[in-house]
């Protein structure tokens, strides 16, 4: 994590290594962009991962998660997209919409890297694991490419991420219940679980 960081460091996997600074974070997707170098130390020769568009993803495309698990630097594990459309609570307690699920081995150390197809296109960023009581249950979670895409522009553009927000947490789409719509004589809802103290709602 780089929210509130006095220092940063970037490793390349050549060795070398360069001071970053924050350019702007957005912890309700646990997201940042750093700039590697300085002005005066520049990084020179990188080259950017291309991104995907993570709205084509398909259930069931092979899909390869890189990362430091357990500081293991540069593990390469594979799997499959095992679902699409989750939601997943983020640390800041938002909910964030259309997260991947995959059954590609992640691990601490994973978050923050990327989740590619066989293009080598980056499709999401690996971003939380479910655990049990043996550990590791084979449920993994990245946040797709195109909402990193829009967080990055934002990020960029304004150093920070703006959203709308009118205070309400829902959990359940009644659309899915239609004996419950029934008997509410609706046709459609929502269950709210939550009211943010002082928000429009």
């Amino acid at each position: 994590m780089v929210h509130d960081a006095k220092r940063i460091q970037v490793s390349l996997a050549d060795g070398r290594r360069f001071p970053a600074h924050t350019i702007g974070d957005d912890p309700a997707t646990d997201l940042a962009v750093i700039r590697i170098g300085l002005p005066s130390n520049d990084a020179p020769h990188l080259v950017a991962a291309p991104l995907g568009d993570s709205q084509r993803l398909r259930v069931g495309q092979l899909a390869i998660a890189i990362g430091n698990p357990y500081g293991f630097q540069y593990t390469v594990t594979a799997g499959v997209v095992s679902a699409l459309g989750r939601s997943l609570r983020s640390y800041s307690g938002r909910l964030i919409e259309d997260v991947i699920q995959t059954d590609a081995s992640l691990n601490p150390g994973n978050s923050g890297g990327p989740l590619v197809d066989l293009a080598g296109q980056v499709i999401g960023i690996n971003t939380a694991i479910i655990t049990g009581s043996r550990g590791y249950e084979g449920v993994g979670f990245a946040l797709p490419s195109n909402t990193a895409i829009t967080v990055y522009n934002q990020l960029i553009s304004n150093g920070r991420v703006t959203r709308g927000s009118i205070g309400v947490r829902f959990e359940e789409d009644l659309s899915t219940n239609p004996i419950t719509l029934k008997s509410l004589g609706a046709a459609n809802g929502v269950v709210i679980e939550d009211i943010e103290p002082g928000s429009p709602a």
